[in-house]
């Protein structure tokens, strides 16, 4: 069973790979910004556990930008790591169910801490934002099934 959830980490960590160069690619195509989403869920997370980031001005907005970063990789990674464990159960959807519903969960990990928190509110994106959010969710699950898929069992067996 933990080579399954292995497998996932490492699929869920490929998914992740996609969803960041597909944003990467939409910042760069069309000049926006990168989100300050991540980091400022962060910030909220760490102040209701009454946890300090240590530094002062940029410093500080520099850590918080790379624990935003790497929350989003531990979301992407736990994902996978959670579809390894369903493989492992015996779950084996096809490659389009699979996809979507990987996107969805993927979505769901990332949205819902920052809606909560009073970060985002999904209800007032426009369809720009929206896009900018499933477009990489997609690359995401798509991503992360096909790797999933690619992992023969027999492999994963052996070791």
């Amino acid at each position: 069973m933990m080579r399954n959830v292995l497998a996932g980490m490492l699929a869920g960590a490929a998914g992740t790979t996609a969803l960041n160069a597909v944003t990467y690619l939409d910042m760069a195509g069309r000049g926006r910004p990168a989100s300050h989403t991540p980091e400022q869920t962060v910030e909220r997370m760490v102040g209701m556990v009454h946890v300090d980031v240590p530094g002062q001005g940029e410093q500080r907005v520099n850590r918080l930008t790379g624990l935003g970063a790497l929350a989003g990789i531990t979301t992407g990674v736990a994902v996978g790591a959670l579809a390894g464990l369903a493989r492992g159960l015996g779950a084996r959807p096809g490659p389009i169910a699979g996809a979507m519903v990987l996107s969805g969960l993927a979505m769901l990990a990332a949205n819902v801490p920052m809606a909560v928190l009073g970060v985002s509110d999904p209800r007032t994106w426009s369809v720009k934002d929206w896009l900018a959010d499933v477009v990489p969710h997609l690359a995401y699950g798509a991503v992360t099934q096909a790797t999933l898929t690619a992992i023969d069992e027999s492999v994963i067996d052996r070791y």
